[in-house]
């Protein structure tokens, strides 16, 4: 982008375009403002490589510059979203690593999960199928959920002998569908279907299969062409105030949004309102 005096949000190094991102573990597409983000290794239902973790950490890492993607869909190819980690390329492997190079592997994954959570763009997660694991944790990091009755979700990490607390699981999972339901989750490892997954609040809704895809990418284009900005300020306030007393919380969204009402799409709906016309919003 050519850098223009009087606009610092354009200034080299603060934004960037990434609709001609050649992905190369996965497939990326992105359309009026929505990337579409395909695990696409349906053979084996989407498993994740150490290559496609690392891939998609520093994807979603760039996302906080894009300035042509305004929100995402997370989507498995074919019938199922994503089986975790690669038995063979990921698990086989890290029973031979020693210490330094197990942790060095544990901290990669939960940098996505921070990535997920840090960039500015609502991200929406098309669930159909199999969903375990590290897939699970995609989905959990994802801002909306959209399922379907078929769907399996799964943190089955108790069932290779490892705790629930992979990625963030312990954090997260709680605070969408409450503690004891993470509990029982956590600790069996038992899948989750869809609709017992819509009716605990994991689900945002349910879609039938054929549709699935598409009742995401609508609802993204939505998002995509509303406020932004003040999109990427309420994930921002959602993350930032877990960790804040209700006084913390108060103070900081009253600076947030003291800082929304002086964008430019805040006037902009204003003068639509009085207009009596719908508002276009340019995400400044």
């Amino acid at each position: 982008m050519r850098y223009l005096p009087g606009e610092p949000q354009n200034l080299p190094g603060n934004r960037d375009a990434l609709s001609r991102y050649q992905a190369r573990h996965f497939r990326f597409d992105v359309k009026e403002g929505v990337a579409t983000l395909t695990l696409n290794r349906p053979e084996r239902k989407n498993p994740l490589t150490f290559d496609s973790y690392a891939e998609l950490r520093d994807l979603f890492r760039n996302l906080t510059y894009a300035e042509d993607v305004k929100a995402v869909v997370i989507v498995g190819a074919g019938d199922n979203f994503c089986s975790g980690g690669d038995v063979h390329d990921i698990i086989g492997p890290l029973t031979k690593l020693d210490m330094p190079g197990l942790l060095a592997f544990t901290r990669m994954t939960g940098d996505l999960v921070k990535a997920m959570r840090a960039c500015p763009q609502p991200v929406i997660a098309a669930i159909d199928g199999i969903c375990a694991g590290a897939g699970a944790l995609l989905a959990l990091a994802s801002d909306i959920r959209f399922g379907t009755e078929r769907s399996k979700t799964a943190f089955l990490f108790t069932r290779v002998g490892l705790a629930g607390c992979d990625m963030g699981a312990c954090a997260l999972l709680p605070r969408v569908i409450g503690q004891g339901r993470a509990s029982e989750l956590l600790y069996t490892g038992r899948s989750m279907g869809g609709e017992e997954a819509e009716r605990w609040g994991f689900f945002n809704r349910l879609c039938i299969p054929e549709a699935m895809l598409t009742d995401a990418q609508v609802f993204a284009y939505e998002l995509a062409h509303g406020p932004t900005f003040a999109h990427g300020m309420t994930k921002k306030m959602m993350q930032q105030e877990w960790n804040m007393g209700v006084d913390e919380a108060i103070e900081a969204e009253a600076q947030a949004q003291a800082i929304c009402m002086a964008t430019n799409d805040f006037h902009r709906a204003y003068h639509a309102f009085v207009a009596k016309k719908k508002p276009v919003f340019e995400g400044d």
